[in-house]
Parts: structure tokens; C-alpha cells; sequence
């Protein structure tokens, strides 16, 4: 049977999708710079990120996450903790990448994007099969069961048909906020794998949200929200009159889910709009078109020209930890594309420089 979410519009999700709208609009509209939108996207990143793995009981500080991804830190006893973040992270670079292509949600990008969050950073990996047997969630005080997921033979079924449903005629009527709420739900209902299922969830519930054009310019955190309350995070996701996925899960009412997903949302996004609207009250004018065409490291190349005119192959290497020929690589690339410049063609020492087009955005 298809799968078919029952639940009710009410006045106070009507109420918080207004708020949704008109946060985005406001954000869509704010003229903001390519400088102080990257800083504000790596910021959201780096809190999607502490966020999300705090959620799954990661015990590293914002500080401690913002020098793991960035290179600048390690810290003994806490690899795991580390691997996490790192994993996170790359999943976080490639839904933008996902969202900029702009095409459906499909089960091998899911796959992916949970790859990448068990990689620990590695960006080389292979979509991940469903588990292939029972998992069962416990009480960590008491170790009783909280939830037992469907068996694993209906696994790719319930997935298929997750995926079915979110690329539907009828799911289209949906609001974005409702369609992303809904699937971060059955996913976690579905729990596809033995670990890394609320963290993936997440990251489809952004990626469904970016391809819906409700990405505020990737400046929000939903995680953040959840982090914050995380028993009633957890008591919002659990509907059904009973802990086996088969005793009523599958036909439950979702309101009270849709509900809080929305409220969350709204809260976010108008978190945002306050953060874009400080930035753009510098008179600033917006680049976010121009930025979004940029990949994960070109925007963070833009950095390095916040403190240089010139680089070079080695602030490259440095900057990502590259081979000097990937580095070359990728600046003659870029070169090509339009987005750097050959300031200075000596082979051993050659400078590029920001186009035009970004140059003039950084002042």
C-alpha cells in the first residue's frame, strides 16, 4: 500500500507557515554581500553540524567542531566524536550540491548523503545498502525497548514508497515546510539503517527544503532548534499507540508532528531573517545569486581573498590539504570558469586573482 501520511491542518501549523513565507520573502529580498553571506553560511554549517551530532550525544563544544572541520584542532579520546562532525560536515557540502542541481529526491542520494555521514569525512564513498537485519531503539537509562522499526525485508519497500510519495502529483499541493516535515518523519520511522538515521534524516529534511527554494540563502539551522529541547524532539516523533512499527505506527496521525516541524521552522527562519537584516542594514548590496553558483570550495576560497589580492597553488594545498598538482588543477579549472584570474603566468610562482564579477562583490 502506498504510503499515505494522515494529518490535519490546523490553525496553529496554518499560523506558522504564514510566518515561514514571510520570513523567506524577507531573506529572499535582503541585499547581502558575497563576504558577509559565506561568513553567515559557514556559520549555519558549522551549527547544523554541532547541533546534529550533539542530538546522537557527540560531546564536542562549537569551538571544538569549528577547529576539527576547519584543521586547527584534534582532541585525544574524542575521535569518534571527531569522525562524526568530519561526516556531517561533508554531507551538509554535498545537499548544497544535491539542491544547486535541482533534481527529485532519490533513494541512491539518501544512500549517499548517509554514506558520507559514517565516513568520518572521507568524500569517496559508495551509497549505502539498507541494514539487513532487526534494530530495535532502548531507553539508554533502562535499556527497554522505545521503538522497534520495521523488519528489514520491508525496508526497501517502505523507502521506495517514501520516495514515491515525495515525488508525487499530490505531494506537490503540499507546502514545502509539510512534504520536508513529513519525510524527516518517516524516514526515522522507517530507521533504514543500524546507525546514522536521525542525522540523515536531517540532512533530507534540508535537502527537500533547499530544492523547495526554502533555503534562506543556507543560512538557517533547524538542528539547533531541535538540540535545544531534545525530549521534545524525541516525544513529537513518537506517535502510535505503540512501539512496534506493525501495532499502528504506519497508520498513526502525524499532526502533532507536522505541528512542532512547523513551529521549529518558523523559529528558524525568522532567526535568520534578524541575522540577514543586521547584515544588510550596512547597506550592502546582495550577491547570494552570484555565491550560489559557486561549489563548497569556492566559497571557501573566497576567505583567503578577504586577506590577499593574490594566492596561489600553496594556499590552496593548505587550505584543503591537497596534492600541489590537484591544487594546480583546480585553479586552471577555475580559471577557465570564469571565476579567478591569471594575475601573474609565471609557471613555478603563478597568481590568480578574483574575476571581476566577485572582486567588485567583495568590497
Amino acid at each position: 500500500m502506498p504510503f499515505q501520511p494522515k494529518f490535519s491542518f490546523t490553525a496553529q501549523i496554518a499560523i506558522d507557515l504564514m510566518r515561514i513565507e514571510g520570513a523567506r520573502q524577507a531573506v529572499v529580498h535582503l541585499p547581502i554581500t558575497v563576504s558577509v553571506l559565506t561568513a553567515l553560511r559557514e556559520t549555519a554549517r558549522l551549527y547544523s553540524t554541532h547541533y546534529s551530532t550533539v542530538i546522537e550525544g557527540n560531546r564536542l563544544t562549537q569551538e571544538q567542531v569549528s577547529k576539527v572541520i576547519g584543521k586547527r584542532g584534534h582532541f585525544p579520546g574524542r575521535e569518534r566524536d571527531e569522525r562524526e562532525v568530519l561526516g556531517y560536515y561533508a554531507a551538509l557540502e554535498k545537499v548544497e550540491q544535491l539542491a544547486r542541481a535541482g533534481e527529485a529526491v532519490t533513494e541512491r542520494q539518501v544512500q549517499h548523503l548517509h554514506a558520507l555521514v559514517m565516513a568520518g569525512g572521507k568524500t569517496a564513498v559508495r551509497p549505502t545498502p539498507y541494514r539487513d537485519g532487526q534494530n530495535v531503539i532502548r531507553d539508554s537509562r533502562n535499556r527497554d525497548i522505545v521503538y522497534m522499526p520495521p523488519e528489514a525485508k520491508d525496508v526497501s519497500q517502505l523507502m521506495g514508497e517514501l520516495i514515491a510519495w515525495l515525488k508525487s502529483s499530490e505531494t506537490s499541493g503540499l507546502p514545502c515546510p509539510v512534504r520536508a516535515g513529513i519525510a524527516h518523519y518517516q524516514f526515522a520511522t522507517i530507521h533504514p539503517y543500524y546507525d546514522g538515521n536521525g542525522r540523515t534524516a536531517r540532512l533530507l529534511t534540508t535537502l527537500i527544503l533547499h530544492l523547495g527554494e526554502y533555503d534562506l540563502k543556507g543560512l538557517y539551522s533547524l538542528e539547533e532548534y531541535y538540540a535545544r529541547n531534545l525530549s521534545a524532539y524525541y516525544e513529537a516523533l513518537t506517535v502510535g499507540p505503540s512501539h512496534n512499527y506493525y501495532l499502528g505506527r504506519a497508520e498513526s496521525d502525524l499532526t502533532s508532528w507536522v505541528e512542532y516541524f512547523c513551529h521549529g521552522a518558523a523559529e528558524s527562519f525568522e532567526n535568520v531573517r534578524k541575522r540577514a537584516e543586521e547584515a544588510a542594514g550596512l547597506g550592502l548590496s546582495d550577491a547570494s545569486v552570484q555565491l550560489r553558483q559557486l561549489d563548497a570550495r569556492q566559497r571557501k576560497v573566497l576567505g583567503l581573498f578577504r586577506e590577499s589580492n593574490n594566492i596561489t597553488s600553496h594556499d590552496v594545498e593548505r587550505l584543503f590539504k591537497l596534492s600541489q598538482r590537484t591544487s594546480r588543477d583546480l585553479l586552471s579549472r577555475w580559471s577557465q570558469e570564469g571565476f579567478l584570474t591569471v594575475v601573474d603566468p609565471a609557471k613555478k610562482s603563478r597568481k590568480y586573482g578574483l574575476s571581476v564579477l566577485y572582486r567588485d562583490l567583495l568590497r
